[in-house]
């Protein structure tokens, strides 16, 4: 005699519909419940929550000085998030920004150290700019590439590429563009004179990233392309079936992700750092990936994830210094929220339903 299998005390189904109230009050609540563990965490350290929460918010937007740090945080992960949301929109995990965000860098800091007494300013900064787009577009490009013909898997692909930068980086420290005379493994600085002009206290890229972001929800939205870009994240035989060619496609939009990031890297590199390391990247590249998945792919939701991120980052360099709180400790209560508010998104899509008590008495 065979024996029902016993339905779960808790099972998920998919919400058919949730409306927009509801879906921000789920998100009101992770936040308050994120503050409220990270409180608590506070407290075992022995400090206020209130006053440490207030001076995370003060160390971010409490002066001008510290208002134009938090911008030049936001801006790469802006940006980042724009280029990897293109890939991710046709479910193509590109897992390699920060190795597409070292070559960028890389490509601008060819031109920047080798010819900045060759061109004048403004045609430098163009040619940093298209060389750090191009180079890494191509990089970008190759797991796409792979992808399309062979059916690699580009998590994996795009992820290894990152170590494969990473590691050319560290090759042009200890060799060719070390820095002469020094005996400490570092590229020269870049001259004053090739770096990004400032707007209002930081480089003009936050320009550049307010309009990326009309212009992706644009392309997204309104464009022939962004069409294309949906229907294969959709389902690629439907795409197929519809005359679309899909290789194309995700070469073209790996391509422009890619060449997304490489910009980011030629925005640290002449307006940022002003040189380049193993740190320019800054693990801008994973951070970005959060930004995208909390922002529903929207650029518009990505600036305001950006900025609120960013504010987190500064924020917790300030409590470090003003409370003595370990670096670690405020890693995890900015950890801490960012769980809980990628946390809400599975209960705003999803529903867990208790089993009936006529079978669990049963």
């Amino acid at each position: 005699m065979t024996t029902q299998p016993k339905e779960p005390l808790l099972r998920m189904a998919k919400r058919d519909s949730i409306s927009p109230r509801a879906a921000w009050g789920i998100r009101a609540a992770a936040f308050l419940l994120a503050l409220i563990t990270g409180g608590l965490l506070l407290l075992l350290l022995g400090h206020n929550p209130i006053t440490v929460y207030s001076a995370m918010i003060s160390g971010a937007w409490g002066s001008p000085t510290v208002a134009r740090e938090t911008v030049k945080i936001a801006v790469p992960l802006l940006i980042t998030s724009i280029g990897i949301s293109l890939a991710f929109r046709m479910k193509f995990w590109n897992i390699g920004a920060e190795g597409q965000i070292l070559v960028g860098a890389i490509a601008a800091g060819w031109f920047g150290l080798f010819t900045a007494t060759i061109f004048p300013k403004i045609p430098l900064v163009l040619l940093m700019m298209a060389s750090s787009m191009i180079l890494g577009g191509l990089y970008g490009l190759l797991p796409a590439i792979c992808k399309a013909k062979w059916g690699t898997n580009e998590t994996l692909f795009t992820l290894m590429l990152n170590y494969i930068a990473l590691a050319f980086v560290k090759y042009l420290m200890n060799g060719p563009w070390k820095a002469p005379g020094s005996s400490y493994p570092k590229i020269a600085m870049l001259a004053p004179g090739a770096r990004l002009t400032k707007v209002l206290g930081v480089h003009w890229g936050w320009i550049l990233a307010l309009v990326l972001v009309v212009v992706s929800y644009v392309y997204i939205t309104r464009t022939k392309q962004g069409y294309e870009i949906a229907v294969v994240g959709e389902s690629a035989n439907t795409a197929r079936y519809a005359g679309i060619r899909v290789g194309r496609v995700m070469c073209r939009t790996m391509f422009l992700s890619g060449a997304l990031c490489g910009l980011v890297g030629m925005l640290q590199f002449a307006g940022a750092d002003y040189t380049l390391t193993e740190g320019t990247a800054g693990g801008v590249g994973f951070t970005a990936i959060t930004v995208a998945w909390l922002s529903k792919m929207n650029p518009f939701g990505m600036l305001v994830v950006s900025v609120f991120i960013a504010m987190l980052e500064r924020g917790s360099n300030t409590i470090q210094t003003n409370f003595k709180i370990p670096a670690s400790a405020s890693d995890l209560i900015i950890g801490i929220i960012l769980f809980f508010m990628l946390g809400c998104e599975f209960f705003i899509t999803y529903k867990l339903i208790p089993r009936r008590k006529e079978e669990h008495h049963a």
